[in-house]
Parts: structure tokens; sequence; C-alpha cells
């Protein structure tokens, strides 16, 4: 998982699972990503068992988001994290989306109004110090380098600003472990293709799926975000399961 390119500590999310596509990458993902698109929602909360929303903008409210700060939402999908942090601040201008599936974008801009760009992780198409918040939800698996984008997100935010990430990774006690594995990884796969009829649909889940369990420990994120430069690095977990980042830029 770490390796050195470029004179640079690349720290990968997870390697390349062999059940996968040898052209696990962008276009990959993307392709993924835009054939799920009309039934992400419907998905999310088979996934979620409809908790997602209150998640979210607990995450948000725990991390002091409050109107008036500016919002990057990295990964912004359907707009599902970015919704609540619409709710929050009262304000659908003070929300921007990123994300590198088109498809996805479609969907949150119809959902939402808010300002959507195109683009990666890795280079945000944005000036330096723009947003108070950078968010990411469940996205930082599919990242190719933490390293980078968590710099990025650094870049981009102001004095003070704060990043956000929320995950889904491998839980560590033994009977989580297994009881996570049949629900994510068989019961949601086949729920969302018997609810959506798309095969694509169970494909993206089992990739989900397959890239938590894979993820790099919550220590290594952690270890990125501090190297990253941002301070007060800490991590909330709830249900052995799911994960809460947050880091303070300088």
């Amino acid at each position: 998982m770490l390796q050195q390119l470029r004179g640079r500590r690349v720290i990968e999310p997870h390697p390349v699972a062999s059940e996968l596509p040898a052209d696990q990458d962008l276009p990959f993902v993307r392709g993924l990503f835009n054939s799920t698109a009309p039934h992400y929602d419907v998905i999310n909360r088979w996934f979620s068992l409809g908790s997602g929303a209150w998640y979210r903008r607990r995450c948000l409210m725990r991390a002091g988001l409050r109107p008036g700060h500016r919002i990057v939402d990295v990964a912004v999908g359907t707009g599902l994290l970015a919704q609540e942090a619409v709710a929050l601040t009262g304000d659908h201008g003070a929300v921007l989306g990123i994300d590198i599936s088109e498809g996805m974008l479609a969907i949150a801009r119809e959902k939402l109004g808010i300002p959507l760009i195109q683009g990666t992780a890795d280079a945000l198409p944005l000036a330096a110090g723009v947003a108070d918040f950078v968010t990411m939800g469940y996205a930082l698996r599919h990242v190719t380098n933490l390293t980078v984008t968590l710099s990025e997100f650094r870049r981009v935010l102001k004095r003070g600003g704060k990043v956000l990430l929320l995950e889904v990774s491998r839980p560590s006690k033994v009977l989580n472990r297994l009881l996570a594995s049949l629900f994510l990884g068989e019961v949601v796969p086949r729920l969302s293709r018997l609810t959506t009829g798309e095969p694509e649909a169970e494909a993206l889940m089992r990739y989900h799926w397959q890239t938590m369990e894979r993820c790099v420990a919550p220590e290594i994120v952690m270890t990125a975000m501090a190297a990253s430069g941002l301070l007060d690095v800490r991590c909330k977990t709830d249900l052995d399961l799911f994960r809460s980042f947050v880091g303070r830029n300088p």
C-alpha cells in the first residue's frame, strides 16, 4: 500500500482486487457510476437502511458546519451529502459539488440546483483558499492516491477550514465483519439488482463492498491527513463500520 513515486509517499486507499477488471481506473469507475446514476438513491436506501440522511447531517453538525460557511463537496454523486449541507447552511449557492461522473452530476443538478463541476479529487478545478469545508462522502476508497488528494483538499481550504471525510471500512471485530460481509457483500447487491432490474446496480454494490473490505485502516487515513498538514485529526466510529474523519487547516 505504500510505495515511492517521484520522491513523494503514495498512499493507495486499497490494493487492486483480482475480482475487478484489470482497467480499474478512472474510466472504469466513471462508467460504473454513470450507468447506475438513475438508481443510486434507491440503492443507497438499501445500503443505509434509511438512516443515511440523518447520519450525514449529524456528522456535518458535529464537524461544526453552520450558516455562512462555503462547502466544496468532492465526489458529490447524486447530492446526498450536499443536500444535508444545503439544509444546514440554508444556502444552495454555498455548496459546490464536484464529481467525475456526468450521470451523477445530472441527478444532483436536477435535485439540488447547486453549482456543479466535473473534475477529480486529486486535481480540483478550483482556486486556493475558497472553502470553509471540504467534504467527501464514501468515496475516499475510489481515489488513487490519498496523499495527493488530501493535499488538494487542504489547498482549496481557507485558513482554519476543515476537511470532513465519511467512509465505510472493514469492521475490527470478527462477528461484525461476518455480518457486514453478508449484508453489504451479498444481500445489498442482490436487492439492488432486484429493485432496479439493472445488473450494473449489483456490480456497483459488489465493487463498493470489495473496496470497503480492502480499504486501508483508519489509522493510515489519519496518518495521511496529518502528513498533508491538517491539524487536530480525529476519527469517530459508529457501529464498528462507519468512520467520520475530521481535520483542520492551520
